[in-house]
Parts: C-alpha cells; sequence; structure tokens
C-alpha cells in the first residue's frame, strides 16, 4: 500500500531530522521553525510560512481563517511542536486542521523528543 504523498514526505522528513540532528531538543518551537525554513529553502522543498488559510463549514467558507506553522508542497500542513511529549489533544488539532481546509495529510512534528524528532503523519 503506498502512502499518501510519499515522496513528499520522505523529503520533509530529512529536512526534521537534519534540524533536530543539528540542534537537538531543548529550543522554543520558533527557533526550530526558523531552522527548518532555512532547511527546507535549502533542499528545494516549496513551503509557506505562517501560511493563513481558508477555513470552510458545511461548505461554507468562513470569515475566520488558520494560520499554520507551515504548509509543503501546497497540500501537506506542518504542525510544529516544541514538548516533552505529544498529547492527544495536539493530534486531534492538527486532524480539524487538516479536514477544515480540504487538505489530505498533515504532519504533526515534535522536535523535543529526548530520543529524536518525533513525526506523526494525520490523513482525513
Amino acid at each position: 500500500m503506498k502512502l499518501i504523498f510519499e515522496d513528499e514526505t520522505y523529503a520533509i522528513r530529512g529536512a526534521v531530522y537534519e534540524v533536530y540532528q543539528t540542534l537537538g531538543a531543548g529550543f522554543l518551537e520558533g527557533v526550530y521553525q526558523e531552522a527548518l525554513e532555512l532547511e527546507l529553502t535549502a533542499r528545494g522543498i516549496p513551503f509557506q510560512a505562517q501560511a493563513e488559510i481558508p477555513v470552510c463549514y458545511k461548505g461554507t467558507r468562513l470569515h475566520q481563517t488558520y494560520r499554520t506553522d507551515m504548509v509543503c508542497f501546497d497540500k501537506i500542513i506542518l504542525e510544529l511542536k516544541a514538548v516533552k511529549q505529544l498529547l492527544p489533544d495536539h493530534s486531534a488539532q492538527l486532524q480539524n486542521y487538516v479536514k477544515a481546509t480540504g487538505m489530505k495529510l498533515g504532519l504533526l512534528i515534535n522536535f523535543s523528543h529526548p530520543n529524536g524528532a518525533e513525526i506523526r503523519r494525520i490523513v482525513v
């Protein structure tokens, strides 16, 4: 079974792991975001940081928008965290973002896991 956007997520994962290998755990989320932006750029991975994404409710576009940490390849939402442990609420949050924006995939990325960067795929 082929995963959705497998090649794209492989490229993103490589950038995430490089940032973690270089910085390690312990920084605030903003540090990881800025470093990841540099790494994605160096690897030629298209992205938008702090992208404002429309949100729909039952087919109607809301006035409120969602500002994501990043969107890569115009189709994958990245939600960055720097926490000791990812909680079910973090996954639920990203699942709602993916669903409400009409995208199909989100990557929940935690840079503060002691054993390495933790990446969870959220498919809707």
